[in-house]
Order: structure tokens, then sequence, then C-alpha cells
């Protein structure tokens, strides 16, 4: 007897807990709040709330592991037993060595982190070398599908597939040159095997294996190894069914590939990849196969058309023996329930579907495939008049091209050491510093009227003033007022903005146990008044020292938004450049000297495909000139960028025209800088020295290392020396030693120039 797959499922639903249970939890057990046995408790409390809530809704296909403390690639390193020598040797649990790889320990750096896909998710890159001993270890998607049935629910195990985990991954620090962690693919196979046959063991019918990897421009030979890979798997006699998942975007050749197997399941995303469905038709009837249809877009908070949804599920019926709706990726990407939010605007509100919804969306679906689409509800009726500004179009459509640009680098070089007077080898910080639970507290107290506007305003200065005197005293030479009014560096211009619409509860994992709220954009971008000025111009007023402006980039709030879908992404853009622009044209004619613009999400937004990168390279960089571009020579423009494999995009890059570029370069040990230098990157660099993701604290002779490699690839007249992001998710005890040695590293090799 084989189980059918199921009528309607998600591939994944969010892990935080609809009060971000699971980052108290964490937090609590890094902190000594709590044990392990606690922290496992609490999480098996969560999971189970999920299973009953995914069973309770209707949906016929659960899935299971997709639980995780902190991430799932990290989760599925463990699996295959992918845990490198220098987190072993540490001697700690197994609980604490996981704990290791993601946030490093005094002893030894975490694995690196960066982007998952076109999304704001952090994914822990594995390392795998030549002599990477892959094991089956399936302890955990055997707990979970056990837990699961204990409470009657059977489950569908989720990994991520062996492929996409070695594409992923980057060679270990001790590989030879030339290798690539895809050549061990058939090793890594063999302990799939083993996993899938403990979990036949157990009973289980159905495992997910995610190969999204796919859907990003791969050449034959990786194609090729998909195909292997699952011709080896398939071929097992003791496995669960196999259910291949892709998503964000369209699978191209690798879908006649892996149709080639003998996969019982293949999903497809329909929302990023509408292409999809030609290409199935395409390839013709695929008898005994089950389409897994991605009808519902899981990385987005706007409600399905259900009735033009059923209508590409219904043309998927003639290609397939079985179709099954589901979302379009793992609802970990969206917050966890539109109930969450009931004073939002009716007129949005009507218009939303958060994860707990879009659970409702697919069970529609899945019954309308089957018994027709009588009984689903009608469109939702086109956006407001209200949510439209012509003065704002109006404004775009008269800018021309003398409005993106300034004038050349050198000129602008010249001003900017004539007015700033830095030393060599400037030192800073990117923006925020640490958002204590006093700064919360006034925050929540503001926002609750239980703190006035001048109370409030008064304990900000306070903690600006406080931050202030902290970079002088360690002798930072360009200072930041520390963003202690900000929530989040995108949330808070989503508050001001209009166009935007900002929730309460609406909270998204962004790496571990760090959540964010990401704003919803509905209507045309306005700024109804300045929203950092006040903040930059006072901490200007403490000290002689150059203050950044500090401001969040038009594509980063865009990526780190979600987003309207009634107008190209390219117009929304400009739209919010227009608002900035206006921004830092206020806070120079405030008297700051250097206004930052950080775009961390360059490379997040890139599409997968290369065919449609330059478009989207075009209207990014556009959209960032026209923000920085109306200011004097001698303003200087800085940006920062972090957590993604930027040197795929060092023409953009170089295209911002910014004067000082800041980037994330300690966890991939300064890696960046060789793809600067080969580029021939001629204008100011901040390569980050320290990894502020980490608890540990640096020690000098680390970062002037770190120092020292940056020289060697930066002259020494355009190198600045920062950390590599933010500074809020840190305490003071560990960014004051760090910044110490910062500072005291830069005077070292100061020195050594002369």
């Amino acid at each position: 007897m084989t189980t059918p797959f199921g009528q309607s499922t998600v591939l994944g639903y969010p892990r935080i807990g609809p009060d971000r249970e699971l980052k108290r939890a964490v937090e609590a057990y890094w902190a000594g709040g709590i044990d392990a046995a606690e922290l496992h408790d609490r999480a098996a409390r969560l999971r189970a709330a999920v299973w009953r809530t995914l069973r309770d809704a209707g949906l016929a296909s659960v899935p299971s592991n997709t639980f995780s403390f902190y991430d799932h690639v990290l989760d599925t390193a463990v699996a295959v037993d992918a845990v490198p020598d220098r987190f072993r040797r540490l001697g700690l649990s197994e609980l604490d060595t996981y704990f290791a790889m993601a946030r490093g320990t005094a002893a030894e750096p975490a694995l690196e982190l960066t982007k998952w896909f076109a999304t704001n998710y952090h994914y822990l890159v594995p390392e795998i070398g030549p002599d990477t001993a892959f094991t089956a270890r399936p302890d955990k998607p055997l707990r979970e599908y056990t837990e699961a049935a204990a409470l009657g629910i059977t489950t569908r195990p989720v990994l991520v597939g062996p492929a996409t985990f070695l594409l992923l991954a980057k060679p270990a620090p001790d590989a030879p040159e030339g290798f690539r962690p895809v050549d061990r693919l058939d090793d890594l196979v063999d302990a799939y095997a083993d996993i899938l046959g403990a979990l036949a063991d157990a009973g289980v019918p159905w495992v997910q294996l995610d190969e999204p990897a796919y859907v990003a421009d791969r050449d034959a030979a990786e194609i090729d190894a998909l195909r292997a890979a699952y011709d080896r798997i398939g071929a097992l006699h003791h496995r669960p069914r196999l259910f291949v998942a892709s998503y964000f975007g369209e699978l191209g050749d690798a879908l006649p590939a892996l149709l080639a197997t003998p996969v019982e399941a293949v999903g497809l995303d329909l929302v990023a990849g509408p292409g999809n469905l030609a290409r199935l038709a395409a390839a013709g009837p695929i008898p005994g196969r089950t389409v897994v249809a991605g009808l519902v877009d899981g990385h987005n908070v706007w409600r399905t058309d259900l009735r033009a949804a059923a209508a590409t599920g219904a043309a998927l019926t003639s290609l397939a023996d079985h179709v099954s709706v589901a979302t379009s990726c793992s609802l970990l990407h969206v917050p966890v329930d539109l109930a969450a939010e009931p004073d939002l605007d009716p007129d949005l509100r009507a218009r939303l579907a958060f994860a707990r919804q879009k659970v409702d969306e697919v069970v529609a679906l899945g019954r309308a495939l089957r018994d027709g689409v009588g009984t689903l509800p009608a469109p939702v009726p086109p956006a407001p008049a209200a949510w439209r500004d012509d003065t704002v179009r109006a404004r775009l459509a008269d800018l021309g091209d003398e409005h993106t640009r300034r004038a050349p680098y050198a000129e602008r070089a010249a001003a900017q050491r004539a007015r700033l007077g830095l030393p060599p080898l400037p030192t800073t910080t990117i923006g925020s510093f640490p958002q204590t639970d006093e700064l919360r507290r006034a925050r929540a107290a503001h926002r609750a009227g239980r703190l006035d506007d001048a109370g409030y305003a008064d304990r900000m200065r306070a903690e600006i003033a406080h931050v202030v005197a902290v970079q002088e005293r360690l002798g930072l030479d360009v200072l930041v007022h520390g963003e202690p009014e900000r929530n989040d560096m995108v949330q808070y211009f989503g508050e001001q903005l209009g166009g935007f619409a900002a929730t309460v509860n609406g909270w998204v994992q962004s790496y571990g146990s760090r959540c964010v709220r990401p704003p919803v954009i509905h209507g045309d971008v306005t700024r109804p008044a300045p929203m950092t000025v006040d903040w930059s111009r006072y901490a200007q007023s403490l000290t002689g020292r150059p203050v950044k402006g500090m401001l969040t980039g038009p594509v980063t709030i865009l990526a780190w938004s979600f987003i309207r879908t009634d107008q190209p992404l390219a117009d929304t853009a400009d739209q919010v450049a227009l608002a900035l622009r206006d921004e830092i044209r206020d806070l120079e004619a405030a008297g700051i000297r250097i206004v930052q613009v950080d775009e961390p999400a360059l490379r997040e937004l890139l599409p997968l495909r290369a065919a449609d990168q330059p478009a989207y390279l075009n209207w990014a960089v556009t959209a960032f000139r026209l923000a920085t571009s109306g200011v004097a020579d001698a303003t200087q423009i800085h940006t920062h960028l972090c957590y993604s494999e930027f040197g795929e995009v060092l023409p953009a890059i170089d295209a911002l025209d910014a004067d000082v570029t800041s980037i994330e370069a300690s966890r991939s040990k300064m890696e960046i800088l060789d793809d600067l230098r080969a580029a021939g990157y001629g204008r100011g660099v901040g390569p980050g020295v320290y990894d502020i993701h980490s608890p540990r604290v640096p020690d000098q002779a680390e970062i002037t290392e770190a120092l020292c490699r940056a020289v060697a690839a930066v002259p020494a007249d355009r190198l600045w020396v920062n950390p590599d992001c933010g500074l809020k998710t840190r305490g003071y005890a560990e960014i004051e030693p760090a910044l110490r040695h910062l500072v005291a590293a830069a005077a070292q090799i100061r020195a050594t120039l002369g």
C-alpha cells in the first residue's frame, strides 16, 4: 500500500511562534536562564501547536522537520554529520556545538552567514572538503515525525536536497584549489539513502527534499548531477515516496531532468515561476506523478486571486495523474497570523493574508480543484484611489539624467578631504549601537501613550549623548548617533513614509533568533516630514567630529518590505528614492557632512537567472543614484553592504558611485577584497574587520591581521576601518572592547604607513 500525496499542503510554516516564543526560549538558553531540557520542551510545544494548526485547518499533507533552533541548512549539515573539525574539537555538547557553528565562540568564529536566495532570511554556509565524512544522523527528522504521530498527525519530513545543499556550500578552508563541494554529491547521496532508510523504518510515507538551487542558472554538469542523484535515490528499494520541491523561480532545463527520474512528486513555484507551467506542458503528460502546484504566494502578504489560481491548477490536471495545491515556497517568509493585526486599515487588511490565512487559501484551492470553483470568493477589488499620489508621479516624470549624476570621484574626494580632515584609515561604525531593554521599554511606552512626546525625545537625546561620548572616549574618527529611536532599519522608515503600513505583530525570522517586522507598501510613496534630521543634528551638536547621517537605501527598503504588485518594482524604487533624496538634502542643510545610505539587499534582489539581471541592476543603481546625487561634492556619501555574495555584482556596486562602501568581510575572510582588487575598484572601501553577529570579542591582533590583508588589497588612502554590520544586537560589554581593539589596530597600521 502507498499513501497518495494529499490534495493540499504547504512547503513550510513559521517556526518562531505567534509571539516569538522561539526567540525568547533560545535567547534565554544562551543567557543561562533555562537549561537544554527546558529549551527542548518549549520547542516541542511550539512544533505541536503548528502541526495541530495545520491539521485543524484541513491541510491534507502536513510538513515536519521544518522547525529549527537556528537554521534549516545548518540542521541539514548536522543530519549528514558535516560538522567541521574545528567545532568538534571544542568538546561541547551536541546542542552547544550546533550553536557554536551558528554564533561562534571565543575560540572559533562561526560559519559564514549569507542570504537564502532572494529573501531576507540568512542561512549558514556549510564547509565541505574532500575529506568531509558524511554520516547519516536522522535523529531530528525521526524525532519530529514521532512527536507528530503521537498527536495523531502523519507528517512529511523536509530536508534540504543533497544537490542544493552542496551547491550552497563552500570549500572547507583546507580544501585544495579547484575543489567544488558538489564534487562530493555521490558520497552525500549515500548518507541521504541511510536517512531515507531510517525514515522508512519508522513508517514515514513521504519525504520532501528541497532543490531550489535549480531555479538559478545551472550548467549541464550540474543538471546531470541532479538527475544522477535522484536516479540513485529513486532506485532505493526501501524509502518513503519522494517529493522534490523547487521554489523562487523556474526550473528550466532542470525540470525535464527531474521528471526523467523515479521521484513520485515534483513541486513547482507558479507564482515566481509562471513559466514552469509551459515547460511542464512541453514535457508532455507525466503518468504516475503528482505535481505540487505552488499557487499561493509564500513570499508576500497579499491575498491570492483564488479563481485565477484555480484556473492554473485546472490546466495542470491534464498533465499529471494527480495535482496538489501548495504554497509557492515555505511560509517562513511571512508573518504568522493576520488575526494579530486588528488595527490595520480595513481597506488594507481586507487585501492581506499571513501564514495562517494562506493555509486556508491552499485548502480552499485544493477543494476547488476537486469539487469546482463555485464556492471560491470573488477577487479583491482594485486599490482605493487614496493610495495614489499624483504629485510624486509628476515629480518623477520631470526628472532627467542629470538628477542621477555627481561630479567625478576625484573631484569629490579632494573636496571631502579638505572638509573632513580625516586621518589615514579612518575608524567608524556602521550605524546602530546596542538596543538596550531600557530603550525598547521607552519606545513601547511611547507607542502606548504612557510616555509623551517630550519625555520620549528627552530619553532618546540622553541615549544619543551617551553613544557619542562612548565613541569619543574610544577614539573613533567618524561617529554615529546610534539609532536609539529605530526599531528596525526598514520598519522605522516604513512608519514615517506615506504609502506604507506597519504591523504590530507581523514578525518574520531573519536569522537565528533575529526577527523583523517588514512594513507593507500599498500605495505611492511620499515623505510627509523629515525622518532623521533632528536626531542627526542633535548628535552633531555634541561633537566636533563628523557624525554620519544614517538612511536605508531604496532597494533595501523594498527588499525588506512586502511590496505592492500592481506596478513595476522599479517605479516603487524611484518613489522611495525621491523621498530619500529630499531627506539627504535636509541632512546636508542641517550641517551633516557624511550621509550613509545602506544597501545590504542589493545582491538579495538580484534575479536568479542571468538574463533577468541587467534590467534589475539598471533600475536598482538608478534608484540609489537618484537618492544620493542631490548633494554638494564635499558631502561624502557612504553605503553599506552585508551578507551576500557581492562579488557577483561588483560592476553594479561600482556604478552606485558612492564615495565609500563598507562591506561585510569578516566571516568570508576578506574574500571580497580579491574581487575588488581584480575589478580595479577605485573609491573608498571599509571591509568589516570583525563579526558583530557573534558574541565573541576579537583581540587587537586578529583585527590587525584582517587590516593587513585589507591594506594589501586596497590603497591605504582609500581604506576605512569598521565592523561588518551595525551593533544593535550586541551589548556594551562586547562592543566597547571590540571597538577599542579596532581603534588600536588602525593606529598600529597607520604607524607602519609612516
